[in-house]
């Protein structure tokens, strides 16, 4: 994220408020600056790697303000430098737009128009190349109704999209798009000094484009286009937060959501991979509809100023599913809408934390501990074809899954040095008939230890340093185990499901800040910056391919992105 445009992070891990939904994961609640309504400022950095850019300031003084961030990479454009064409013809970059605009119409309303742009370009020697992207706008109406009832109305558009090329290798790319309409209207009543109450209502219409292939002349492949798939996604909500006393805290709630996947187009029905069944849709004629109540509780207790415990469960469910190839390290993934063939996925989780201050909240440890189940979850039969395959419902297969851990965390807030260590063990598994000999198995998000250590020193006034030591196990992978030649060509044999592992990754960045100039009017410093310091060679993909010297031989080449990066940026803001 860009930090010049961020007014405020929440992370709900255990349970989330009724007012979120859709997906069975954490939530990660991310509000935008306002802008200052009182005064013009500019601010930004201009370094080796990348540049940054914001300004803010008020449309009418005291009623309306802008905010406009914008920040870019170009170590790209330091590649084609190099002499090595092994790194010369590779591009790398990102960038981000953030925009916000807020009005104070009277004392009772107040519009806000907000809305981000971004993309990121990977392409490695022409052999393989990422390209994904979000736009995203929203138009939100925020009324007070009475010194006890306020409400907000939004209209959300969001377009996400990537794209795989395997051009080289394979002679294709693929392409996939989700973009989505969403209307919200939310209340929040304060009924009393115990009791502030919140409903509301949402509407997201889904357009999934599920798979596109764009071939090259000399492909085997044939060029394809997927129907998109359309849907409704609806849901009511109410939950209160009650305070019966001074140290008991009890968030309570309930979500009903709805599910309709609409026409037109043809739509089957499989069994064993057989189609039974085909039919056929008009458009907005419904295919398939579910409902489901969503119970949601969170209870925290406070022993005293330095004591405190937590306990949550969470009930969710999830009607777009993402189904990845396991056995590529590139994301080739293809996302799916529940229907007369697909569930939607379940999750139930159950959370218990504990939190503790020392020496005057100084230092903070916190420790919590969690147990998900999950139904209808998703994954692909031995060698399945999923490039814009129309009959990909037909390749899936379907079982349980859980995922448990225990996260900690020790944290100094206070004096010259401050930073934390944080540590989480963890396991995300899967139980599907026909994968594994029918036992559990690592889902591809399995990472069973990430560690984070980060230290911040202020040695004086002008000079800080940081550093953050992170570490955590690689991702499960599907490798080959074998191989054998049909028609002179090698096909690659496949045992255990995710049975073996990326490399770990680790790594240290470092710095220094040089504060140059700061008054009411001006600030400036100078960043110094080493990103990945001992230069650890992390994998970004490991691929199999015949040995040229030696075709009964297979190698494994591991694509890293980089070594170690030093940068030097100037900041500053006026």
């Amino acid at each position: 994220f860009n930090s010049d445009a961020i007014k405020d992070i929440q992370m709900f891990k255990g349970t989330a408020p009724a007012e979120y939904g859709g997906r069975i994961s954490s939530v990660l609640d991310v509000k935008m600056n306002d802008g200052n309504n009182q005064s013009h400022h500019i601010g930004g950095g201009i370094g080796l790697i990348s540049s940054r850019l914001n300004a803010e300031g008020p449309l009418v003084k005291d009623k309306g303000s802008y905010l406009v961030t914008a920040r870019r990479t170009y170590a790209d454009l330091f590649l084609k430098l190099s002499p090595d064409t092994l790194i010369n013809n590779n591009q790398l970059y990102f960038y981000d737009l953030n925009m916000k605009l807020n009005y104070k119409i009277d004392d009772k309303n107040r519009l806000f128009l907000s809305g981000y742009f971004g993309r990121d370009i990977f392409e490695f020697q022409d052999r393989f190349g990422i390209d994904w992207g979000n736009i995203t706008g929203t138009l939100r109406w925020n009324h007070l109704w009475s010194e006890k009832l306020f409400s907000n109305t939004s209209l959300v558009y969001s377009n996400y999209d990537y794209r795989v090329d395997l051009s080289q290798d394979a002679g294709f790319s693929l392409h996939s798009v989700i973009k989505n309409w969403n209307f919200k209207q939310e209340f929040q009543l304060f009924a009393n000094s115990k009791n502030t109450i919140s409903f509301g209502l949402s509407s997201t219409f889904h357009t999934i484009t599920p798979g596109q292939v764009e071939t090259t002349e000399d492909s085997d492949f044939t060029p394809q286009r997927l129907d998109d798939k359309n849907s409704l996604d609806n849901a009511l909500y109410i939950s209160n937060v009650w305070k019966p006393t001074s140290k008991l805290n009890i968030n309570y709630g309930l979500r009903l959501s709805t599910y309709h996947l609409f026409g037109p187009g043809n739509f089957y029905s499989y069994s064993n991979g057989v189609i039974t069944d085909t039919m056929t849709y008009k458009k907005a004629e419904i295919v398939k509809s579910f409902y489901h109540l969503e119970p949601r509780l969170n209870i925290s207790y406070v022993f005293d100023a330095e004591n405190s415990v937590k306990a949550s469960f969470t009930r969710n469910t999830q009607n777009l599913h993402v189904v990845s190839n396991s056995t590529s390290s590139l994301p080739t993934d293809i996302w799916l809408s529940s229907g007369n063939n697909i569930k939607p996925e379940i999750g139930n989780q159950v959370s218990l934390g504990y939190f503790r201050n020392f020496a005057s909240d100084r230092y903070q440890f916190s420790a919590e501990t969690y147990y998900r189940s999950m139904e209808n979850q998703i994954d692909l039969k031995n060698g399945a074809d999923i490039f814009a395959n129309e009959h990909i419902e037909g390749e899936l297969l379907f079982g349980e899954g859980r995922a448990y851990g225990l996260e900690m965390l020790l944290r100094k807030k206070q004096g010259k040095f401050t930073g934390w260590i944080g540590y989480t063990w963890s396991r995300t598994e899967r139980l599907i008939d026909g994968i594994n000999n029918n036992n559990w198995y690592p889902a591809r998000q399995d990472i069973t230890h990430d560690l984070s250590i980060v230290g911040i020193y202020d040695i004086t006034k002008k000079w800080s340093i940081s550093a953050s030591w992170v570490y955590n196990t690689g991702n499960a992978v599907t490798f080959p185990s074998g191989k054998y030649l049909i028609n002179g060509n090698v096909q690659y044999y496949y045992t255990e499901r995710n049975g073996y592992r990326m490399p770990d990754y680790h790594r240290l960045d470092i710095g220094a800040t040089r504060t140059l100039k700061k008054t009411k009017k001006f600030e400036s410093s100078l960043n110094f910056s080493v990103y990945n310091a001992y230069g650890q060679k992390n994998p970004f993909s490991i691929d199999f391919e015949q040995d040229e010297a030696d075709p009964t031989k297979t190698i494994a080449v591991k694509t890293y992105l980089f070594t170690f990066v030093p940068s030097v940026t100037y900041n500053f803001k006026f």
